[in-house]
């Protein structure tokens, strides 16, 4: 697909249309192949935007939109959590930034775990943007790294679950009912 990018920045130079010959490219990490293929991927791109909805759907094989099983759709899993880590790395080895869409985005459970495992951005809606920003401003990077290192360790999302929720709680108040 980037030689079609090129091949139109070329008939917009032959044509004189402006144009930032500049403009970033970047690319969705929405399934695990991609995921697979990070380190691939980042020599080719300026940037990764992770799309987790889907990638956790693709991941862990479970329709968020099936009712029957959509419980079963857990951002927590091991292999979720050791797939954004490796995005991550294969990103940063390439110098090039990571940020991270969906709803585990603007989930503030997972806001300090996603920081420690390195995300360079979190985009989400407004409202939940405060409650995320006063989180992630509350605790250190090395506090974050730790907990994401910690949690790596684990063998299911259950015990993740669990051990991310009473962190929280020790530290924020207002996760007594998460």
């Amino acid at each position: 697909m980037l030689h079609l990018f090129e091949h139109v920045k070329e008939e917009c130079r032959i044509e004189q249309i402006p144009f930032d010959p500049d403009i970033q490219v970047g690319t969705m990490i929405e399934v695990p192949s991609a995921a697979l293929c990070a380190d691939i991927l980042a020599r080719k791109v300026d940037f990764f935007s992770i799309g987790t909805n889907d990638l956790i759907q693709y991941t862990i094989a479970v329709d968020r939109g099936n009712e029957k099983i959509a419980h079963l759709f857990q951002p927590f899993h091991p292999g979720v959590l050791r797939s954004l880590q490796m995005i991550v790395e294969k990103a940063h080895q390439a110098n090039i930034p990571v940020s991270l869409c969906g709803e585990m985005a603007s989930d503030p459970l997972c806001s300090v775990l996603l920081a420690g495992l390195g995300l360079d951005e979190l985009s989400m809606g407004s409202q939940s943007l405060l409650q995320v920003r006063k989180i992630l401003r509350s605790v250190s990077y090395e506090e974050a790294k730790q907990l994401a290192d910690h949690v790596l360790e684990m063998e299911s999302y259950l015990t993740i679950t669990t051990y991310i929720r009473e962190w929280m709680h020790d530290r924020f108040d207002h996760f007594t009912t998460i």
